[in-house]
């Protein structure tokens, strides 16, 4: 990147120093360019824990990688900014609060565990760098195949972009220090294989610890269910939502015979419902029913209206999912997962996030928690619940085994 460069893609192993290197390349940046810097976590609280508050294995803090000499003044505890001497400004941010950075100019970012953040603040971001030539890195170990392997891909062969994939294999004896020993010590202490091969030799293809659908997710690709679902007239698009304060999230559904045809999503991040209806009527889907969770019969104390009575003002035909415990949904969409077919292109955002939907871990309990964690995955995650427990109604569930023969399809002849 000294020599020009303006994008990098560190998919490194984990303890091979991926986010040190990262913060001392935006400190020597900050005193090269005046401008705002920003480095983002999945997390507000993540970003506090690992760089904010972060001692390395040798007690040296993570902050004191910009010398005292060079601050202004003492760090902003609160907001977790550093304001420098030459007028930089340095401060760690989790894209779970995007909106906090909205209307400013960064010139340089870090999207640190990229894979496990939402995408939509890259999307937000870029067009600023694009502009006004700033730099961004993205230094992760993967998840499974989401946004953070998609954007592996297309870093490797991109002459603009700098891109390394770093397991032990490469870095041991290197300046690594976790080596083979350590490795098969973990496994003898219990650590998971798909753990093992994701944390240490960066792989894409382990399934994501925990995932809610981990093993549907990859038997979906593996017989080419992710591929090119257009619309077909003629059909009636049902829609499928999760609507919370922080974030809705869509899928769009046609039923042909048994098989349910997932060819689009949207997503919106604390907007109106009346703006998100009003875009679903802009793509010009005919539509049929249109399926809220159990809260959609709920007033709300502004408007004094349900969703479901703003959406039939405004024209949608609404029914609500009845209410059911968590662990009921998720097996409903278990379920359904074998006879989903979805569009690769319109339903990437979604795909990204099934992908990394998974539950969480309970401290207190020592145990794995039965409800997924609530992230920027979880929307898509509850949204597709109501695909499962409705569509059992729908189609009539038959056992279908000629993907086993088929494993790739293409759908284009079957659009209007």
């Amino acid at each position: 990147m000294d020599g020009g460069l303006k994008r990098a893609v560190l998919v490194d192993h984990r303890r091979a120093g991926k986010d040190k290197c990262a913060f001392n390349f935006m400190v020597k940046e900050s005193f090269k360019r005046v401008g705002v810097y920003y480095y983002f976590f999945p997390t507000y609280n993540q970003g506090r824990k690992v760089l904010w508050d972060g001692i390395d294995k040798d007690g040296f803090k993570f902050l004191d990688h910009v010398p005292k000499e060079l601050r202004k003044g003492d760090p902003n505890q609160t907001e977790m900014k550093m304001n420098l001497i030459n007028g930089s400004i340095l401060q760690v941010v989790g894209s779970d609060n995007i909106d906090t950075v909205v209307g400013t100019n960064p010139v340089g970012c870090v999207f640190s565990e990229y894979p496990l953040q939402d995408p939509s603040g890259w999307d937000f971001v870029r067009p600023i760098l694009r502009e006004n030539g700033g730099w961004a890195v993205f230094p992760y170990t993967p998840r499974g195949k989401n946004h953070g392997y998609d954007l592996y891909a297309m870093a490797k062969d991109n002459p603009e972009w700098y891109c390394e994939l770093l397991s032990i294999d490469k870095t041991y004896g290197n300046g690594g220090t976790v080596g083979p020993e350590d490795v098969e010590s973990e496994r003898r202490a219990g650590m998971s294989e798909n753990l093992i091969q994701q944390e240490y030799y960066v792989s894409f293809d382990a399934a994501v610890e925990n995932a809610v659908l981990g093993e549907q997710m990859m038997k979906a690709r593996a017989e080419g269910r992710i591929t090119n679902v257009p619309y077909q007239s003629g059909i009636p698009v049902n829609t499928y939502w999760d609507i919370g304060r922080d974030g809705t999230a869509v899928w769009f559904t046609q039923a042909v015979r048994n098989e349910v045809r997932v060819i689009d999503c949207f997503s919106s991040f604390q907007s109106e419902l009346a703006i998100d209806i009003s875009k679903l009527q802009q793509k010009g889907y005919v539509y049929g029913t249109h399926w809220f969770p159990h809260d959609g019969d709920y007033k709300d104390y502004k408007t004094g209206k349900t969703p479901k009575e703003i959406a039939a003002g405004l024209g949608f035909t609404v029914d609500i999912v009845d209410k059911i415990s968590k662990q009921t949904q998720i097996n409903a969409a278990r379920m359904l997962f074998n006879r989903c077919w979805f569009d690769e292109k319109k339903c990437q955002r979604g795909i990204d996030a099934l992908a990394s939907w998974h539950f969480g871990w309970d401290e207190k309990m020592r145990i794995l928690s039965p409800i997924p964690v609530h992230d920027w995955s979880s929307h898509f995650g509850d949204a597709f619940c109501q695909v499962g427990i409705k569509q059992e109604d729908e189609v009539e569930w038959r056992p279908v085994d000629r993907y086993a023969k088929k494993r790739k399809r293409n759908f284009s002849s079957w659009a209007a």
